[in-house]
């Protein structure tokens, strides 16, 4: 049987970095996002200060709420809102949290909820009980 294969020529792809000071520096060799023809791509965040680089909160709640003020300083800076975010990949230290995150998770994403995975590992970063990495639509 004979192949039938149709060559789609694409333009040349918009990229660029995200860099907020709303969202905490990336502490390793990574960036804080890439916006890639009008999806931002943002790396995980964990519950660290901005401005201090320091962890914040000892509950998942706590954790739970400054990383997902980071996200929202992520989408800030590329202009957009929770709203936009499609899709999220979250990651619990502790499957036992998943109630209480869900509780504070589902007060960012009120109107309009992304697609999510879920799923507990061994260890974060910095020992984080939580860390959430996001895909958003963005303006171009």
């Amino acid at each position: 049987m004979e192949n039938n294969v149709t060559k789609v020529d694409f333009q040349e792809p918009t990229i660029y970095t995200v860099e907020t000071k709303d969202a905490p520096k990336a502490i390793g060799p990574y960036v804080q996002g890439k916006v890639v023809n009008g999806m931002l791509y943002a790396s995980g965040q964990i519950a660290l200060d901005p401005v201090s680089g320091e962890m914040v909160g000892e509950t998942i709640e706590d954790q739970t709420y400054q990383v997902l003020r980071n996200v929202g300083g992520l989408l800030n800076a590329v202009d957009a809102d929770y709203d936009q975010v499609v899709k999220t990949t979250c990651f619990l230290k502790n499957m036992s949290d998943f109630t209480a995150f869900n509780q504070v998770y589902e007060s960012f994403f009120d109107n309009e909820k992304p697609s999510r995975s879920c799923v507990g590992v061994a260890n974060l970063p910095k020992d984080a009980l939580v860390e959430v990495e996001i895909v958003a639509v963005v303006k171009q």
